[in-house]
């Protein structure tokens, strides 16, 4: 056994011994292969490019000289710190003007301001108005920007919720007001700042004011408190109130020449230039002077957008200008007492119309010599406690105390429909001159044709 082990150990030890040696020998690299082809992208597709940095592109808007100064200058605005939007919140015809997705719903649904008929309630009802849902929120930067933080560029701010030509609510959209001019951005304006409907409260439909008949039956009564609904002809029959009027928005319907209970008379009805060459924007968006200007919308004592290329550059207009502001101003204020003095001329010597000397509550104080506001002086419990005239509506030993309404002819009616037309759009005419001039004028022929 000895034997046979000792020649088979050392001839392992040699065999293994024999490669070590020839292991250790090999010290040289043989040449580099060649690359291999490129490998595909896994399952999760190419990469894509290389996006823009997210805040860089805020900042094309959210910059010192663009969103940020616009938020600064609107905080100026009453379209900003104004009540009215939480006062009509819930109030589907109301919050059309004056809450922010009021205002959306109907430019996007494109809502008509037809009156139609209801069948089952046989009444005539108003469509244009908002739903629940979409009848709150104070007006900001989306209810006039329509696609805001869509591309998140510069173009977005550009975008109007709408510049479509704007059918007139006060005519149940018979009448059309249509700015074309700056790309129809004034009918953006215009959509709110516009004359509201006055409808028959007598007549039990809740039908339309015919106002047609103003005109052409001018001598036909429209109240009177020993009438009834049944004795007036045209039925037009409105009880006189406090409130009756066309609301506090005339001026778009001023501005474009359109609304008014346009009487036959000595003056044509013409436009100024204003009506096509000018926009809203261009005055009321000026570069800022002062707190006015910009996105405050303010104008007043603002010149910079009136003495622009095209406009009024080489003869510029200011507050002490003859020509273009104060005489023009001074006429149509006169015009206004003037056809104040007829419209009162009924009570036998107390004013139908309200008065009100406080600036704050009254913003056409300045405007009549007389400060009126556009209401009328008739009593009520809550908004008019000191007024001379009886609510037709009322009730009570205090409104029974009082006089009655005078009785009102139509003509005397579409007077005071003027009157509150051309107070309230506040420019004491300069939106537009001529049509504010001609309808003030003949609706004084008018009246003094009717013997007042």
């Amino acid at each position: 056994m000895k034997r046979l082990f000792l020649p088979t150990l050392l001839t392992s030890v040699i065999l293994i011994g024999s490669v070590v040696i020839s292991l250790s020998g090999c010290t040289k690299e043989g040449p580099a292969g060649l690359n291999g082809a490129d490998g595909t992208n896994g399952t999760n597709g190419t990469n894509g490019t290389n996006g823009v940095d997210a805040n860089e592109t805020c900042k094309l808007c959210h910059a010192a000289d663009v969103v940020d100064r616009v938020a600064v200058e609107f905080q100026f605005s009453k379209h900003e710190y104004g009540e009215a939007a939480f006062e009509e919140s819930g109030n589907n015809s109301c919050s059309v003007c004056h809450t922010q997705e009021g205002f959306k719903y109907v430019c996007a649904n494109n809502t008509p301001a037809t009156f139609t008929f209801d069948a089952g309630t046989s009444k005539w009802v108003n469509g244009y108005s908002a739903t629940n849902g979409h009848n709150y929120g104070e007006l900001g930067c989306f209810t006039c920007h329509s696609s805001l933080h869509t591309t998140y560029g510069y173009t977005d701010i550009s975008s109007l919720t709408s510049v479509a030509a704007v059918p007139m609510t006060m005519y149940g959209g018979a009448k059309t007001i249509n700015l074309t001019q700056d790309g129809g951005k004034s009918n953006l304006c215009v959509k709110c700042h516009q004359p509201r409907p006055l409808t028959c409260s007598a007549d039990p439909s809740g039908r339309l004011l015919n106002y047609d008949s103003l005109k052409t039956n001018p001598l036909g009564i429209f109240f009177d408190s020993a009438g009834t609904a049944s004795s007036n002809p045209n039925n037009i029959y409105i009880k006189p109130s406090y409130r009756m009027h066309v609301h506090y928005g005339p001026v778009g319907a001023i501005y474009a020449g359109v609304g008014g209970i346009e009487y036959a008379g000595s003056l044509p009805y013409t436009n100024s230039p204003h009506t096509t060459l000018a926009s809203c924007q261009d005055c009321h968006m000026a570069p800022m002077t002062g707190k006015n200007g910009g996105h405050t919308f303010f104008a007043k004592g603002n010149f910079n957008g009136c003495n622009v290329s095209g406009c009024h550059a080489s003869s510029p207009v200011s507050a002490t200008s003859t020509s273009k502001w104060t005489t023009p101003r001074a006429a149509v204020k006169l015009l206004l007492d003037q056809l104040a003095a007829k419209i009162n001329a009924c009570g036998g010597g107390n004013d139908i119309l309200h008065k009100n000397t406080d600036a704050t509550s009254n913003l056409w104080s300045t405007l009549t010599t007389n400060a009126y506001d556009g209401y009328l002086d008739i009593y009520s419990s809550s908004t008019n406690p000191s007024g001379y005239w009886r609510d037709p509506y009322g009730s009570g030993s205090t409104n029974s105390g009082k006089p009655k309404f005078p009785k009102l002819l139509n003509v005397q009616m579409g007077a005071m429909i003027n009157f509150q037309m051309c107070l309230r759009e506040y420019s004491l005419g300069i939106h537009n001159t001529q049509y504010v001039t001609a309808l003030l004028t003949n609706t004084i022929e008018a009246l003094t044709a009717a013997g007042f």
